[in-house]
């Protein structure tokens, strides 16, 4: 009798989980910058639909958001707005750790610098700011342009004084600060920026720039990434692994096609930026895209951990992220 209820028992488990389906409808976001540009390629070329159907999901319909940095995006995926969110890799750590690694990275998205750019002529290094300049980012104290800030802050004047500038960054979205920066007629003076708006501002004869991320860190390292939760992970396997395998076919096409792909980018973007400047960009060899991160984005998580701003220090990447990129 024993063995025939246990029998009973995994027949119901067997079929009540076969009997859970996976999400007909994803919501998903991306920001601004060509750091987006496999979100995008997924999103003009309808990726996810397709390997979606290839895992035997049938129909899915995707619904794509933009949002202007990684706090808005946590909270809408807190909130239940949206299912997958892309965004720096520091305040997707902090989401990890405050969720005590309820929320994970799905994938990483690319590998590209970020550059404070100035146009102050008297600033030439960190020490050079003052209180006359103002740096903008996407979100002060929050975002991965203002974690790069401390870190850059911390090797030049000390650990202890990694937020000593912190009083000169304002909140922007990149589109605004690049008109803020380049117009000459705003108190934005600096914007830690990324591909493409690094590159368009240094178009500019009066803006100059500071100092690169890569410099900072001694290389590369991954930006941004895109993550959800734990629940929606297991809840939706095939799908999960469907949008990896999309982004894997958008990195492919995005290597192979560079001026179709910028093309895309500037359609999507809305940006009248002349074509040239957008493919010698992605010619760039210190631009990539690829869905494994490189193992030294510990180097934020074990920044934000000595600071105080996460309570727990991953002890490798593989903490970060849900166990298909493993």
């Amino acid at each position: 009798m024993r063995k025939i209820q246990l029998f009973t028992a995994f027949i119901a488990l067997f079929l009540g989980t076969a009997l859970i389906a996976e999400k007909s409808e994803l919501r998903i976001s991306k920001q601004y910058g060509l750091a987006y540009l496999p979100l995008i390629v997924l999103e003009e070329k309808g990726l996810i639909a397709k390997h979606a159907k290839t895992a035997g999901l049938g129909d899915i319909k995707v619904e794509w958001v933009t949002f202007g940095g990684g706090a808005t995006a946590n909270d809408a995926l807190l909130s239940g707005s949206v299912d997958i969110i892309s965004g720096g890799n520091a305040p997707f750590i902090r989401l990890w750790d405050k969720t005590k690694g309820k929320v994970k990275a799905l994938a990483a998205l690319d590998q590209s610098p970020l550059v404070l750019n100035s146009a102050n002529p008297k600033v030439k290094t960190l020490r050079d700011l003052s209180d006359k300049d103002k740096i903008a980012l996407p979100a002060v104290k929050v975002s991965i342009q203002s974690l790069v800030f401390q870190i850059a802050v911390a090797k030049e004047f000390g650990a202890e004084n990694y937020d000593k500038l912190d009083h000169l960054t304002v909140t922007l979205k990149h589109p605004d600060a690049l008109i803020a920066l380049t117009s000459g007629k705003s108190e934005i003076t600096g914007h830690l920026a990324p591909e493409p708006f690094l590159t368009i501002e240094q178009q500019n004869p009066n803006i100059h720039e500071v100092f690169n991320s890569y410099d900072v860190f001694g290389g590369r390292h991954t930006t941004n990434v895109i993550s959800t939760t734990e629940e929606f992970y297991k809840n939706n396997p095939k799908l999960s692994q469907a949008i990896i395998d999309a982004l894997n076919e958008a990195d492919i096409w995005i290597a192979e096609n560079k001026k179709e792909a910028a093309k895309l980018y500037l359609k999507a973007a809305k940006s009248k930026e002349p074509l040239e400047i957008i493919e010698a960009i992605l010619n760039k060899p210190q631009i990539s895209y690829q869905t494994k991160p490189l193992p030294n984005i510990t180097v934020f998580s074990d920044f934000l951990f000595n600071t105080g701003a996460i309570k727990t220090k991953p002890k490798d990447w593989k903490e970060l992220f849900f166990d298909k990129l493993h």
